[in-house]
């Protein structure tokens, strides 16, 4: 079975003038031709394309790929074990910017006028303002966004040293209900959801009870919030949210 450079590069998700690149520099040839000259590709082109396409993704350069792919010592299966460990290496990295991307985001740090020791001070061995296009890129359209950049710029260190002590106080709460079993639609729970939604309000961008079952499905749907969330007790994450959600519907 062969497959025309056309063929092939739907299936990689390539373009035809990168296979022939590929070709022309020695790193991927067809195993064949047609009788018109045409470059026909079998299983074990495809096998080798797959191998460079995870390197490239890696990061490798062109020229490291080839001697990568051409060292007689290498087998195949070492390959794929190698570029497992080297995923799963580059997935933890990824793992770790989420979680400051979410630092970044809870805090909503956008717009802070604290000096860099402050900055320290407040939020951590991370730079506050690092990802704040992340956030604007997101919800830079909104009026919540908006509000809450007004309100950043004006706060002080004692300002969001007070938010952040409201805030931690919140969810040890949560986690005190959630350690007693107490169900997340329960009074308790709600009320201190509601709780939770007055200081949004009172501190971010004023947050209706429906704003605030966006955020409480946010808890879950993004992993991120999750992951950090969690720290504080597993589970927490989709705890709040049940009882934000509950919260919401008796506003109803």
């Amino acid at each position: 079975m062969s497959y025309s450079v056309g063929q092939v590069a739907g299936f990689a998700g390539v373009t035809v003038r990168t296979l022939h690149h590929y070709d022309e520099i020695g790193l991927l040839r067809p195993g064949a031709r047609s009788a018109a000259g045409h470059r026909r590709y079998d299983d074990a082109d495809l096998d080798r394309l797959q191998r460079i396409l995870f390197y490239r993704e890696l990061g490798f350069p062109l020229e490291e790929v080839a001697v990568l792919l051409d060292d007689p010592d290498v087998d195949p299966q070492a390959h794929l074990r190698r570029q497992h460990r080297l995923l799963i290496d580059r997935i933890e990295r990824l793992r770790k910017m989420a979680a400051a991307v979410e630092h970044a985001m809870e805090a909503r740090k956008m717009g802070i006028k604290l000096t860099p020791e402050e900055k320290f001070e407040v939020f951590g061995d991370f730079d506050p303002d690092q990802y704040a296009d992340e956030v604007e890129r997101r919800w830079g359209n909104t009026e919540a966004y908006k509000e809450s950049q007004r309100r950043a710029a004006s706060y002080t260190k004692e300002d969001w040293k007070r938010i952040q002590a409201e805030g931690d106080e919140i969810t040890d709460r949560f986690v005190a209900l959630l350690d007693a079993g107490t169900p997340p639609r329960s009074e308790a729970a709600m009320d201190l959801a509601e709780e939770h939604r007055q200081w949004i309000s009172r501190n971010h961008y004023q947050c209706d009870p429906e704003l605030h079952a966006c955020v409480g499905r946010m808890y879950v749907s993004d992993h991120r919030f999750t992951e950090n969330i969690d720290k504080a007790r597993p589970g927490l994450a989709a705890y709040q949210r049940d009882a934000i959600l509950a919260n919401a519907e008796r506003h109803h």
